[in-house]
């Protein structure tokens, strides 16, 4: 037995477990194609800066980076927009707008392991570039929850829980908090329903310096069960009209899409990354038992911060690790069985030439081809068969070969015919 394990927080891909990936990975791609999405790719190996322009040196301590062989200070990603923005930056000027882009990179972060969470996973990004109007916005929560739907999920399954940071902003000024004091409120807000209210109320104290009628008017403006209940009860704060009218309008857009059960306003979700500008959204199971399947939302500032480039952008990531916990929980994931299309039994060595170029053959014509790669008995080899998956059994014996046939068994119904060879290849 080997002495060697994975790392802590990385996965080991066996066959059943890579089927997993594949499929959420093909649905991924399929979604991202039905909609328009082109592909791309970058490098898993980054400047460190660029994850420092983008998030503060604080994340450095979540990030595998080391000095390279050049001097060069270097990480594995952690994310792909920063990559986004240096690529769409690069070449803004020659790509047709909006950019609709999409990759499924595998990202690292070295954080604590737990459910949901590993130091390394796969994650659908899909992006939008080059486009302000809220139907943008719309577009780019439908594609996730259109994949979801494909994969089997329904709106009893999962919801989109849906805010807006200029809304948010609006109010938590109205409410007396400092402009200068915005992120931190918004670091504290993202914990909302994972810590104590109490807890809370202290830490908008202490890390914003809030004062006490501030952090209940805080409380107040999420005590809102609805947004129409919400944007009643604020209607007159300066300014809020017009953002009011544009997230009414996603709600519309999403409506007409056909996703109006499986999205509701949520005034709690901030996003805790500070470059979100507009709609924000984050897709949850409906039980709550999971962490955050998605998230996303515009990033406006963000290219221009990261490049020379000024062009309005959102977007949203996808990981597979919840995501695979969820359809498993469901029971939506496909049940992993090896399938061959053909696997060619020779009685003896005398018919192996011929077996190899049927194989040849059959494999140019577009099948699965397996056999035997050493002699063994005409049992051990159906045997071999079976454990494959084949859905044909094509054997080659020595009275076959001199009448240029073979004889092919249906391994499911066990049915079995003589066909000429040359009939054999479609």
């Amino acid at each position: 037995m080997s002495a060697f394990t994975s790392l802590p927080g990385f996965r080991d891909f066996y066959p059943e477990t890579f089927a997993v990936r594949a499929h959420i990975m093909g649905v991924w791609r399929e979604t991202a194609r039905r909609y328009g999405f082109e592909e791309y790719d970058g490098p898993p190996l980054e400047p460190l800066e660029l994850y420092i322009e983008k998030s503060g040196a604080e994340i450095v301590r979540q990030l595998y980076n080391f000095t390279d062989k050049g001097g060069r200070e270097v990480s594995l990603r952690p994310e792909m927009t920063p990559t986004l923005a240096r690529m769409v930056g690069a070449r803004a000027r020659a790509l047709r707008k909006p950019v609709r882009w999409f990759s499924i990179p595998q990202l690292f972060r070295y954080e604590r392991t737990q459910r949901g969470r590993l130091r390394e996973h796969f994650q659908w990004n899909v992006d939008i570039v080059g486009e302000d109007h809220v139907l943008a916005d719309a577009e780019v929560l439908a594609v996730a929850l259109d994949a979801l739907r494909l994969l089997g999920l329904t709106a009893e399954d999962v919801v989109a829980r849906v805010s807006d940071r200029r809304i948010l902003e609006r109010l938590l000024l109205h409410a007396g908090v400092p402009a200068d004091q915005l992120p931190a409120t918004y670091a504290v807000i993202d914990k909302l329903g994972r810590e104590d209210e109490g807890r809370i109320r202290e830490r908008l104290h202490e890390e914003a310096g809030l004062a006490a009628e501030t952090i209940a008017e805080i409380f107040r403006i999420f005590g809102y069960g609805s947004f129409e209940e919400l944007a009643s009860a604020y209607a007159g704060v300066d300014g809020l009209a017009e953002e009011i009218d544009r997230l009414a309008e996603y709600f519309e857009h999403l409506n007409a899409m056909g996703f109006g059960d499986f999205v509701r306003f949520d005034p709690t979700i901030v996003r805790g990354l500070a470059y979100y500008t507009g709609i924000v959204f984050e897709v949850f199971d409906r039980a709550g038992e999971l962490r955050a399947i998605c998230g996303g939302g515009r990033y406006d500032n963000l290219l221009r911060a990261l490049s020379d480039v000024d062009l309005p952008a959102l977007g949203f990531g996808m990981g597979d690790v919840v995501l695979a916990e969820l359809l498993a929980d469901r029971g939506l994931l496909p049940t992993y069985a090896p399938r061959l299309d053909y696997y060619i039994v020779a009685i003896g060595d005398g018919e192996r030439p011929l077996a190899l170029n049927l194989a040849r053959r059959l494999r140019g014509a577009g099948f699965s081809v397996a056999y035997g790669l050493r002699p063994a008995g005409v049992g051990r080899q159906f045997k071999d068969a079976d454990a494959r998956g084949a859905e044909r059994v094509i054997v080659v014996g020595p009275e076959e070969a001199a009448a240029g046939e073979a004889i092919v068994k249906e391994m499911r119904t066990g049915a079995e015919s003589r066909v000429p060879l040359g009939e054999l290849v479609p």
